[in-house]
């Protein structure tokens, strides 16, 4: 029988052993602060460019080992404390490390140059020294450096107990039903009863008992948000950024109008989106169509699937793509690299962990839904996406930034779909369910979320004002976007305003969500032409894989043909919306 869950022994053999490469790591601290001011001289650059590199690749397998661990039981406190250990060790190393900015920049843009053809080993290097030199402004002195890295620990702290109180303290919450019977709702399967409830009130009573923890505990997530609010701020202050949102784009050198393009031509072009909220109500019977209704199907589909299933339904669909690309996709899902179904404590969602030579890993918690299938081949995207990355480029320029991320898996997701609705006879019910998914797709990636992008960008901006920021703020601009994007009062759901508390990635990874929206845009476009069969469309999207972290993204982007600094590749996802509602809506009415 298949093995379904993470062999994690080819990072470490033990927790024991981990252990040991964490005492291993933290000599290489005290070994690279050595070389404080020493950075002038080449001998002693290239020597201290070598312990990083070695400290580095060892820091990464440690923390996937801790964090993967600790994944598969939140609750148990021997795999917290090593990764809470593995995050410690890290921010020690960062800040005896603080020194290196300040003095690259000191040793000037010229000398690296010379240095590097002069070193041709540390030619993978080229790019990050690129980064330094064009973010410079925003270094500061190394003394000052060192005093920032002694608070980086508090910085993420707005993650940390956003975790502890939402996973480590959360539980599975009893429902009882109209009909007196009970069930547990979890985060892992609370959609999957709403979608099965076989009534309204049923809907409404296990969305409220999901909730409810949150709605017990909002003053906290309040001051949480505020807390990673005030962190964004601080570094915005510190280093002289212009706003937060700057913090999170001048990095990878993304345009502020590519985050303004996306949240004005989506904001402003929500009526795709509000009238497909209507062809719902009516075609599910329903007076007001709640944001817990978006579950239902307009079509009923009782397909299940178990893992083999779907990971075969998975291979069938990439068969006219390159065999190797094809290799790829079957070894990302080789057994003990997927952990595939949920488990008391496991962390909730699906990831893909990898990069850095390290085989990728991939986190899902299945249950044999349709969405499972499409959840398999998206983190398969992920894992593909780094496999290639790590087969083309230098160990420390594979690792590509989360705005190329979801390239792949969205990719893999439209190429998914297509072959679902060409696969075989269809009946209405079959087109009406795959059509309602590929409207889904666009609503929950690209719409849903770039309203929790503009959410974001809206809160951050009360921080920089100095507004108070607590849980009934948050709520009350939930409420106003919500109205915007989706025409729907949340404030008649009683706990709904609270959804910013059950958005993860506003904690843990602030203005990442965005990203989701410009990657569906750019895999949109790159399909359509592969789809068409536009000469060279398919290598252009394997060369965008294959340049890892080479570059920086909205030109990797551009490369493959997508412009995103221009409203049109976003106006284009509209227009793909009009026209799949309008379908549907032709389709309902037959």
């Amino acid at each position: 029988m298949e093995q379904t869950s993470w062999d994690l022994s080819p990072l470490y053999p033990s927790v024991e052993a981990a252990e040991e490469g964490l005492l291993a790591f933290k000599e290489y601290i005290d070994k690279t602060a050595a070389y404080q001011g020493k950075l002038q001289d080449e001998t002693a650059l290239a020597e201290y460019l070598r312990l990083d590199k070695e400290a580095t690749l060892l820091l990464v397998r440690l923390y996937y080992y801790a964090e993967m661990k600790s994944d598969l039981n939140k609750k148990d406190v021997a795999n917290a404390e090593l990764l809470s250990k593995v995050e410690l060790a890290s921010n020690a190393y960062s800040s005896a490390n603080s020194f290196f900015q300040p003095e690259i920049i000191a040793f000037g843009e010229e000398k690296t140059t010379a240095f590097l053809k002069k070193y041709p080993e540390f030619a993978e290097l080229s790019f990050a020294f690129r980064k330094i030199f064009n973010q410079q402004k925003y270094v500061l002195p190394a003394e000052k450096e060192g005093l920032v890295s002694h608070y980086s620990p508090l910085l993420g702290e707005g993650g940390t107990l956003y975790s502890q109180l939402t996973v480590a303290d959360g539980s599975a919450k009893e429902a009882t039903l109209t009909d007196g019977s009970k069930v547990m709702v979890s985060q892992a399967n609370w959609t999957m009863l709403v979608e099965e409830a076989s009534c309204e009130e049923d809907r409404r009573i296990i969305f409220e008992t999901l909730y409810s923890y949150y709605d017990a505990h909002k003053s906290t997530y309040g001051e949480i948000y505020n807390l990673t609010l005030q962190a964004q701020l601080a570094t915005m202050k510190a280093r002289g950024y212009g706003s937060i949102l700057e913090v999170h784009l001048n990095h990878n050198n993304i345009p502020v109008s590519v985050f303004h393009n996306l949240i004005e031509v989506a904001s402003e072009g929500a009526e795709p989106l509000k009238k497909y909220y209507r062809i719902r109500a009516k075609a599910l019977g329903l007076e007001k169509h709640r944001s817990y209704d978006r579950f239902l199907q307009l079509a009923k589909s009782d397909k299940k699937f178990d893992y083999e299933q779907a990971k075969e339904l998975f291979f069938n669909s990439i068969r006219r793509f390159p065999k190797t690309f094809q290799e790829k996709a079957h070894e990302v899902l080789r057994e003990g690299y997927v952990d595939v179904y949920p488990a008391e404590g496991k962390r909730s969602g699906a990831y893909s962990n990898g990069g850095y030579d390290l085989h990728p890993y991939i986190l899902l918690n299945f249950v044999g839904k349709l969405d499972d299938v499409f959840t398999l081949a998206h983190e398969a995207g992920h894992s593909i996406h780094t496999l290639f990355a790590e087969e083309a480029q230098p160990t420390l320029a594979q690792d590509y930034t989360i705005f190329v991320a979801e390239i792949a898996s969205t990719f893999n997701e439209h190429n998914l779909l297509d072959y679902l609705l060409k696969e075989g006879d269809l009946d209405r019910n079959d087109k009406v369910f795959l059509l309602q998914k590929a409207i889904d797709e666009i609503v929950g990636t690209f719409y849903r979320q770039t309203l929790f992008a503009h959410y974001e960008y809206l809160m951050a901006e009360k921080a920089e004002k100095g507004e108070p920021i607590n849980y009934q703020v948050a709520s009350s601009v939930m409420e106003d976007l919500y109205r915007t994007y989706y025409g729907i009062e949340i404030a008649e759901e009683k706990v709904k305003p609270l959804v910013w508390a059950y958005i993860p990635h506003l904690f843990y990874t602030p203005f990442y969500v965005y990203q989701y929206a410009t990657s569906f845009t750019s895999s949109m476009l790159i399909y359509e032409r592969v789809n068409a069969g536009e000469e060279g469309a398919f290598e252009n999207y394997l060369n965008l894989l294959r340049s890892g972290g080479s570059d920086y993204p909205v030109d990797q982007v551009k490369a493959a043909g997508v412009g995103l600094t221009t409203k049109e590749p976003f106006l284009a996802v509209v227009r793909r919306m009009q026209s799949l509602v309008d379908q549907l809506e032709a389709l309902l009415n037959e």
